[in-house]
This record gives structure tokens, sequence and C-alpha cells, in this order.
């Protein structure tokens, strides 16, 4: 074998080797081998789990209905709630707009007011001083007890129900959003301080972006508040405009024992709430996603 045969073995065997090396390295093919799986398991661990606990939780109802022998007035079936859902689903869809509508518009006013009531809290001291003590009124006034004076002054119907629904979600949006505009890091308030930024400049450049983490936990709360807020202003307030929303669904279907439509009006209330919820959480991720500690991925 001569010299340059030797040198092309050697050659040879040298870039079998790298492209090994690389193999290893950057592992198999996203779609087929241990990678690509583990691509798809964090998929199958969102989903997976809380199917598995909706199965069991029915399961669970079934066996309690034929265990102690349950009537239907009182806890319809599994099978019975299916044939509502399919066969009476219209007659919720009506009062689940009318009751999103009073809950979108109940917490779009609580997170405007409650955001602005918190920087005017955050920007002067005197006026924390001065509103914050109401805040805290307003959170324990029972609602049931303050609403029928809402039926008199603005009469039965949408405005009394978006009021109350403001009402309850409004505290948790200004308080979170108060602590949120007090917890900045110190030392990038001296340093803005030391720049000559103005207190103004302090609160909408630094101490509002961020508490953006503690105002959207507030929004959180106030999403399914907000849903709890609209749905007791309809059963003291009742019918308005001759549109009634799910609180009305539930207080004629609980009179009337008529237990499923109950429930599929329950089902409607918290479809409201997810959207609302999740309306938040995907602004959460628009917001924070790239930046934030709470939104980056997390290695399991």
């Amino acid at each position: 074998m001569t010299a340059i045969d030797t040198a092309k073995t050697a050659a040879k065997s040298a870039s079998k080797a790298a492209a090994r090396t690389d193999t290893a390295a950057t592992g198999p093919e996203p779609g087929g081998g241990p990678a690509g799986r583990r691509g798809r398991t964090p998929a199958l661990r969102t989903v997976l789990p809380p199917l598995g606990a909706l199965v069991v939780m029915i399961a669970l109802w079934q066996l309690v209905i034929v265990a102690f022998d349950v009537p239907g007035y009182m806890l319809p079936s599994p099978a019975t709630m299916l044939d509502t859902v399919t066969g009476e689903f219209d007659c919720v869809l009506t009062p689940t707009w009318v009751t999103l509508r009073e809950s979108v518009l109940g917490f779009l006013i609580a997170g405007a007011v409650g955001v602005a009531s918190a920087l005017v809290m955050g920007r002067w001291r005197l006026m924390e001083r001065s509103l914050y003590p109401y805040l805290i009124l307003l959170q324990t006034i029972p609602i049931v007890a303050v609403a029928p004076l809402f039926v008199v002054w603005l009469g039965p119907g949408m405005a009394t129900n978006t009021l109350v629904a403001a009402m309850i979600a409004l505290f948790p949006v200004a308080a979170n959003t108060l602590q949120g505009l007090k917890s900045v890091d110190r030392n990038l308030v001296q340093l803005y301080s030391m720049a000559g930024a103005p207190a103004r400049v302090q609160l909408l450049f630094l101490r509002l972006p961020g508490a953006l983490p503690e105002i959207l936990t507030g929004l959180r709360v106030a999403a399914g508040a907000s849903v709890i807020g609209a749905i007791v202003g309809e059963f003291v307030a009742g019918v308005g405009g001759g549109a009634g929303g799910l609180g009305y669904v539930i207080t004629e279907s609980a009179v009337q024992l008529r237990t499923p439509q109950l429930f599929l009006a329950v089902l409607g209330a918290s479809v409201v709430s997810l959207l609302l919820f999740g309306a938040v959480v995907a602004a959460e991720r628009f917001l924070l996603g790239k930046w934030h500690e709470s939104a980056l991925p997390t290695d399991e």
C-alpha cells in the first residue's frame, strides 16, 4: 500500500468518526427517535391528566347515583346530562350570551377603574391612605344586601348586573396592582432618581411595567369574580329588557326542580368564566412570555 492509499484510508476513517460524533451530539431526527417522542411528551402531559380526572369524576358520579339510589330530581345521571346538553342546549344560548356581555363589561370596568385607582394611590401616598380603606370596605359589603338598591336606582337588567359584576371584580385588580407598584426593585427606583426622572416617569415607565405580573394576577381573579357578580345581580334584578341571564335560568330551574337544566346553566356559567380566564392567560403570554420568569418554560 502506497503512502497515498494510506492517507486516503485515514481520511475516510476520520470522516466516519466525525459523522458519528455529529449524530450523537445532535440526536436522531425530530420525527422518529427518542427526541421526537420527547417533543410530543409535553402535549400528552398537558392533555392526559385533566382527561383522566374527568373520567374518574364521571365514574364516581355514576357510582354515587347507583350505590345510594339518588333520584333524578336531586342529582341527574351523566346519561341524563348528556341528553340535556344535546337536546336543550339552545335554551341556554341566549342566557349565556346575556351573562357573557354583563361579565365582560363588568370585568372591563373593574380592570380600568382598579388599575387607575392603584396608579393614583401609588403616585400619592395621601391618596392611598384616603382610598384604600374604602376599597377594603367595598370588598366586605355583602353584595346581595346592596344589589336591591341598584335595582331601585338603575332598574332591573343589564346595567344593574354589570355594576354588581364590576363591584365584585374591582378589589382584586386594585389590590394586586398596588402591591405590584410597590414591589419594584429599590435599586432601579434609586437609579431612576439619580438620573433625574420625575415621579410620573418612574410610575409609568418603571413601576407599571414591573407590576404587570401582579396586574395580570388580579385580572385572573377578576375574570371569575365578574361572572359571579353578574349571576348574583341576575338573582336579585331578575329579567330586564325581556332577556334573562344564566342567574335567572338557575333560579327558575331550581324552583321547578328541573335539575338537569340547572346543571346546564351552571355549565354555561363555567364556560363564560373560562373564556374570560383564557383571554387573560393569552394576554399574559403576550406581555410576559419573552422576559418574565413566571411565563418562561420550565425544565423538568
